[in-house]
């Protein structure tokens, strides 16, 4: 496989969602506006043992954002493409099926995952200022924010991505393919409510099951996309 031929798939991505304001709105203003307004909702919070608890669950939320982000620019970046009739001609490229399915993923892999590093990076901060006017001691950065940045943020999204371009082949319409998209959106749900009432916690031991379960999860749909995203198939049935 080419990176470089990947990369000219992917540049060319970049360009579209720059000029699709909503795709930009979506992508931006949710990540910050969380950012702001978690820690801010720590400031009716007296006691030190009570805050920690909320952080810790908030953290999750970006595992959450790192799943929702990629929702819209990886159903648009096939199924856009597939209904404005401009995916047949990138077909026409001399690509692999690996190339423009990596330039696909890395499309709206790099964006998604660059928002939430920097919306975390605000969230701690902020967070912190209120911990240590409370406490005296900065929570933020520790083990656990780490191993939610760098290892079960980037599987989160690779998850989404790796749905909604299965999604993406049995639909044909980009709205109906976000709402599809966001199926698995329930468990991590789920699992934020255990953290917020404290039934289970979000350390390191609960943050590597999470990993594995993603981690597992995106190898499975990586075999379904292999079979699912084919040059011939995309070209004759994707209608």
């Amino acid at each position: 496989m080419r990176l470089q031929k990947s990369w000219i798939i992917a540049t060319k991505d970049f360009n579209i969602f720059l000029k699709k304001k909503r795709i930009l709105y979506t992508l931006i203003i949710l990540p910050l506006l969380l950012s702001i307004v978690l820690p801010l909702s720590l400031t009716g919070t007296t006691k030190i043992e009570d805050i920690i608890a909320l952080v810790n669950a908030f953290s999750y939320f970006y595992i959450i954002l790192a799943y929702i982000l990629p929702n819209t620019l990886s159903s648009y970046s096939i199924l856009g493409e597939k209904i404005e009739q401009s995916l047949e001609p990138l077909m026409a490229t001399p690509t692999t099926d690996s190339e423009l399915l990596f330039g696909k993923t890395i499309a709206s892999f790099l964006p998604c995952v660059g928002i939430v590093y920097v919306s975390s990076l605000i969230f701690m901060v902020l967070s912190d200022l209120i911990i240590y006017n409370t406490a005296g001691y900065l929570f933020f950065p520790n083990w656990s924010m780490a191993f939610i940045l760098l290892l079960a943020v980037p599987l989160s999204s690779i998850l989404s991505i790796q749905l909604n371009v299965i999604i993406s082949s049995k639909v044909n319409d980009v709205r109906t393919a976000n709402q599809l998209g966001l199926i698995l959106f329930i468990p991590f749900i789920a699992v934020y409510a255990l953290l917020e009432v404290n039934v289970v916690s979000l350390n390191i031991i609960n943050l590597i099951a999470i990993s594995i379960i993603l981690l597992l999860a995106d190898a499975v749909l990586f075999y379904i996309n292999k079979a699912t995203f084919n040059r011939d198939e995309i070209l004759t049935k994707w209608k």
